[in-house]
């Protein structure tokens, strides 16, 4: 086991027709890479991070509950945040816990530019940060339009983000 390092995987889903809340094809790509990298080096830990708006299970159950990887790594779930400032946020404490110093973060490629400002906080806590892009997908209209969305909030998220980090209102 490589005992400082760690995958993390931040959640993305929608509701259903059925109305419930589920994963998509982009959150399964993202834990079937991470499932590969996990295969040629064998991680501390997988963390997936998400929530669900409606209860029942979250993104971040979810994403545990379709690993098809290796079984001798601790599988971590956040099931809390809603945005990716919080799933940086809130990853922490079990990366810290685990005393890991390097992660690879694994997204969508549309995703991949509000990943990196984010996570790359942990640079800034001295632990190193590179990310994996899961295999290709067509972007659709609403996923192009909820990143750009994204893009335009991510400096107050993160922001609010860190005081929540600095206010010690996370943990594990």
């Amino acid at each position: 086991m490589d005992g400082s390092w760690a995958i993390v995987i931040p959640g993305s889903g929608g509701v259903e027709s059925d109305g419930e809340y589920r994963i998509g094809p982009r959150a399964l790509a993202c834990v079937r890479a991470a499932a590969e990298l996990a295969e040629r080096r064998k991680p501390r830990a997988v963390i997936f991070t998400g929530w669900s708006p409606l209860g029942g299970p979250t993104e971040a159950e979810q994403m545990r509950d379709a690993w098809d990887g290796r079984t001798d790594v601790d599988l971590v779930v956040e099931p809390t945040a809603s945005i990716t400032a919080e799933n940086m946020s809130r990853s922490l404490p079990h990366l810290l816990d685990r005393g890991v110093q390097e992660v690879t973060v694994v997204c969508g490629r549309l995703h991949l530019l509000r990943v990196r400002y984010h996570f790359g906080v942990y640079q800034r806590l001295g632990m190193r940060c590179s990310y994996a892009v899961a295999a290709r997908q067509l972007p659709t209209p609403s996923v192009l339009a909820w990143e750009a969305t994204g893009f335009l909030v991510m400096r107050r998220q993160r922001r609010a983000a860190l005081a929540e980090i600095r206010a010690g209102q996370i943990s594990t």
